[in-house]
């Protein structure tokens, strides 16, 4: 028995990792699209977000399936929980990805070629998304205590970007609404790695069963 539950939780891990891996691409693919101005590699994010929702449900019913047919001891019901909550994050980085494509489209061909700020904070973010991943699968609680330090990154890499932009408008009002169009895609970003934090938040409790935001 205890075998067969073994084997579901390895299966559980694998399709986080792959849930974990189209996160990262959905917003590597987006975050090129914004930086060549590429409308067509913009629409590839779409399929990813739709893909990342069809992993949530599958993912969901293989968690109900250990709950409900096997019997989890404390250490295991709590590593089930966090991957329950751990996918609605991943769930929302991906729609957050796929809204970052959808602003790209409207951008009429401008990049952000010359922005290194907003380069920097996409890849910030995606690294933030792959170490929470990896810290789940290894149970590394030092890798998720650096996650959630590096949201600071982020965070500070946003506040540049808001007053460089503000700055922008001040010099050429022309290009105001392209000016918003970054802000808000910036805004994502900075969401995408708040749910990398969530996740991150999570594995803490899988491995020691308190929860920052729960315990404060």
């Amino acid at each position: 028995m205890r075998s067969r539950f073994d084997e579901q939780l390895d299966l559980l891990n694998k399709e986080l990792i792959e849930m974990g891996s189209l996160c990262e691409e959905a917003i590597a693919v987006a975050s090129k699209a914004l930086t060549d101005g590429d409308v067509e590699l913009a629409k590839r994010v779409a399929p990813l977000d739709e893909e990342i929702c069809k992993m949530e449900r599958s993912i969901e019913a293989v968690c109900l399936k250990l709950l409900l047919q096997q019997q989890p001891v404390a250490r295991d019901l709590r590593q089930i929980s966090a991957a329950l909550k751990m996918i609605t994050d991943m769930e929302r980085i991906g729609n957050q990805a796929a809204d970052i494509s959808e602003i790209i489209m409207f951008l009429g061909g401008k990049t952000a070629e010359e922005n290194v700020l907003i380069r920097e904070m996409a890849m910030a973010a995606i690294k933030m998304v792959t170490d929470s991943i990896d810290a789940y699968v290894k149970r590394d609680l030092s890798l998720a205590e650096y996650v959630i330090d590096y949201d600071d990154v982020v965070d500070d890499y946003f506040n540049k970007l808001k007053s460089s932009l503000i700055d922008m408008i001040a010099q050429k009002t022309a290009d105001g609404e392209y000016v918003l169009d970054l802000l808000m895609i910036a805004k994502y970003f900075e969401r995408i790695a708040d749910h990398a934090t969530n996740i991150a938040e999570w594995v803490i409790f899988s491995v020691t069963g308190t929860h920052k935001e729960v315990n404060t």
